[in-house]
């Protein structure tokens, strides 16, 4: 706006003439919303006795000016033979100017009716958005995205394949169908096998606390607004939205020693946070939702080496989708809790872990939580884009609010250290990357549509049910095309449009040797091989986690 204004108190007495977009500049004078190196000077500009001329030198970048040492009110028009300051991008006084990249034409324009939350006194308003490259090739790549996007949404995915829906009577939360929580459960119990391979025992906790527990926890006074809350018996209770401080109540039930740490406490239960309605969109930003949760509580000694083994949980399972990642450590904010010289020994530990663990990673200064740092990994998916799911959080805080000890190998009691731990992130977002990801062909272990057998004939339909069920006592899931009013190639296509792993088509042939014809469901045909075979193989790519479909 102020460039805007700039330009039309400027140009009757320049001669400004040529117009671009909405702004009417001279040629060349403006670059809008290209940040370069230019030097924040001035040039001086004599406006009566020596009419300027405002050539490219002079104004290139320019964005707000000051005359005779006042910072100029841009409506105000030029009165008098004045000093004029043009200032460009990186000058001091104009870091506080709003700017905008104009490059016409637009690609397309978006508009929309925008609804005031308090209409009195004013008019209708349309919002409207405009996309616009420099180049024909941007434009035609952003389309490509675009379009790519549009195919590889979850929320279509989920409908096509009858995953998941929503429903207004419970904003912001999903109801998963079978077949949504196939994949649902099966995310779990991968994390579930890693947890029994690293140590973690699982925990249930309630839902509904009184608020005693959020303002012991400092929830309360930071977060109160997020939280769903019920009034009964005159207290006031609310809906978990994290864990930890459940948690740190099971620590304190007892004495604790120092041989039982660390503890590493996993929990599978339900959060709800009040997320605005404007700020939901499909698996991605939900209310009620799972997470992988778990919280390490450990001695100083043994930090270190969790980190490591979180970092190095963190790869095993991102290796198995196939993503690709890097850390990010989050260090002190402003303002933050605690000690500096303490913030500096965690930061600096945790810098010792990923050093060791070896993988790519950067600083992101001041970005840790207000209550200790944090490393934050990002994944990359199958189109480029950019992903955070697991997390890894340091806590000086809640040991200390609730007064956490154990009793040391010196007898003394001493605070343990707790982490924030959680891989996936929330089982409802990582859903929503994967279906992404993968374009809703999931992989044969998390595929809720793994195996059809279609029968050729009515002879073979016992031969296909018997199929189905040896397949499903494997703990496949399985099933069987009887449509006697479909042809063969048509229930092939239903079941590669279904985006079933495997299609089985057996006739005479395959009953009387007890064999099956296995094709994928790319369409590549891998011939005619006995049953047993076929679930053997299958079952290895399954147990194994892998993404290849020949066997």
């Amino acid at each position: 706006r102020n460039v805007e204004v700039l330009s039309n108190s400027l140009q009757n007495r320049t001669g400004l003439s040529q117009s671009l977009g909405h702004l009417c500049v001279p040629s060349l004078c403006f670059q809008i919303g290209i940040r370069c190196n230019w030097i924040g000077v001035s040039k001086h500009i004599d406006i009566i006795s020596n009419p300027p001329t405002l050539h490219v030198c002079s104004v290139k970048g320019a964005l707000v000016c000051r005359v005779n040492g006042e910072l100029w009110e841009l409506l105000r028009p030029l009165e008098a033979d004045c000093e004029l300051h043009i200032f460009l991008f990186s000058a001091t006084h104009s870091f506080s100017v709003t700017f905008c990249l104009v490059c016409p034409p637009p690609l397309s324009v978006q508009v929309s009716p925008v609804t005031l939350t308090n209409p009195v006194g004013t008019s209708g308003v349309m919002r409207v958005m405009g996309v616009a490259f420099p180049r024909e090739k941007e434009r035609e790549e952003w389309e490509r995205e675009q379009e790519e996007t549009r195919k590889r949404d979850h929320r279509r995915i989920g409908k096509d394949q009858e995953l998941f829906f929503f429903n207004d009577v419970s904003p912001g939360s999903c109801f998963f169908l079978p077949k949504g929580a196939h994949i649902y459960n099966t995310l779990a119990d991968f994390i579930r096998t890693e947890y029994r391979r690293r140590g973690f025992h699982e925990v249930v906790t309630p839902t509904l606390y009184s608020t005693a527990l959020w303002e012991r926890s400092g929830h309360w006074e930071h977060y109160s607004e997020n939280m769903f809350t019920v009034t009964g018996d005159t207290h006031t209770y609310a809906l978990k939205p994290m864990n930890c401080p459940a948690h740190c109540l099971m620590f304190e039930q007892r004495v604790r020693s120092w041989r039982e740490l660390p503890l590493r406490w996993a929990d599978f239960g339900a959060l709800h946070r009040n997320e605005l309605s404007g700020a939901l969109g499909g698996l991605t930003r939900v209310r009620r939702f799972c997470q992988d949760d778990a919280h390490i509580f450990c001695t100083p000694e043994q930090l270190e080496e969790e980190i490591i083994a979180c970092l190095d949980f963190v790869r095993s399972v991102y290796r198995v989708f196939g993503f690709s990642f890097h850390c990010l450590l989050s260090t002190r904010p402003t303002p933050c809790l605690g000690e500096p010289a303490l913030w500096d020994h965690a930061e600096q530990q945790l810098e010792r872990s990923l050093q060791q663990f070896g993988e790519r990673w950067q600083f992101n200064p001041g970005d840790g939580a207000f209550y200790g740092p944090k490393i934050d990994i990002q994944i990359k998916d199958a189109i480029g884009r950019q992903h955070q799911c697991a997390t890894i959080q340091l806590d000086f805080q809640l040991p200390i609010r609730f007064d956490l000890q154990y009793v040391g190998g010196d007898g003394e009691t001493h605070r343990p250290v707790m982490v924030h731990r959680a891989v996936l992130g929330s089982l409802e977002r990582m859903i929503a990357i994967l279906a992404e990801n993968f374009s809703g062909k999931w992989p044969l272990w998390l595929s809720p549509a793994q195996v059809m057998i279609i029968p050729v004939g009515g002879g073979s339909e016992s031969y296909a049910q018997q199929v189905v069920r040896q397949f499903r006592e494997a703990g496949f899931m399985a099933d069987a095309d009887d449509d006697h009013g479909a042809t063969l190639n048509k229930k092939i296509r239903s079941a590669q449009l279904a985006q079933y792993n495997y299609i089985f088509v057996v006739g005479e042939k395959e009953c009387v040797s007890g064999t099956v014809s296995v094709r994928t469901r790319g369409g590549k045909q891998l011939g005619r091989r006995p049953t047993e075979k076929v679930l053997a193989s299958l079952t290895h790519l399954r147990d194994a986690r892998s993404n290849q479909d020949d066997f």
